[in-house]
């Protein structure tokens, strides 16, 4: 069994994405603050047409995501943070985000008139993946069919049959697991 990684350091401050619950995150990010801890929220600026009035409106770039800058002391009053549901893991590990990255994402943050959608990774019929949310957390499978850019068709093999799911993005990861 390989072994888990833990990217988090002792004393040098490293990025992290941190999952919140639906429509929390300007809350979580208040929140972390109040704790003296470094969250950044990546938000676009969207005009939003209603029926009487036009509005300036801005609406998080990746739902129910957050960023946070800690070093290990700081794991924990992040996860006991209320409304945070975890930090996102790769395959069960807890990967540091690239300085690079980040800078990349508060730069798109930055130029206006941009319509950004983000959607999290690009999934092809064959990839094998997995779910990582939800009651078949842990289940390995291949993508089989595509149905719009969010949901996809998942074949699941693991129990002797092959079941046939439909399965939001947001609750599956690609895996570099060889499926038979």
């Amino acid at each position: 069994m390989p072994d888990i990684v833990n990217q988090i350091h002792e004393s040098e401050f490293r990025w992290f994405a941190v999952h919140t619950r639906s429509r929390s995150e300007k809350f979580v990010q208040r929140m972390l603050s109040k704790k003296g801890i470094l969250a950044w929220l990546p938000l676009q600026k969207l005009m939003r047409r209603y029926a009487r009035s036009t509005r300036l409106t801005e609406k998080p770039l990746i739902n129910c995501y957050i960023f946070v800058k800690i070093v290990k002391d700081q794991y924990v009053p992040v996860l006991e943070t209320e409304n945070v549901a975890g930090f996102v893991k790769f395959s069960k590990n807890l990967i540091a985000i690239p300085e690079a990255e980040i800078d990349l994402l508060k730069r798109i943050t930055l130029e206006e008139g941009l319509d950004i959608e983000a959607i999290p990774g690009a999934f092809e019929e064959g990839d094998p993946v997995e779910i990582s949310a939800g009651n078949l957390t842990g289940m390995t499978g291949r993508i089989v069919k595509t149905e719009g850019k969010r949901r996809f068709q998942v074949a699941l093999g693991q129990l002797g049959y092959s079941l046939l799911i439909t399965v939001d993005a947001a609750f599956l990861q690609k895996t570099n697991l060889v499926l038979d």
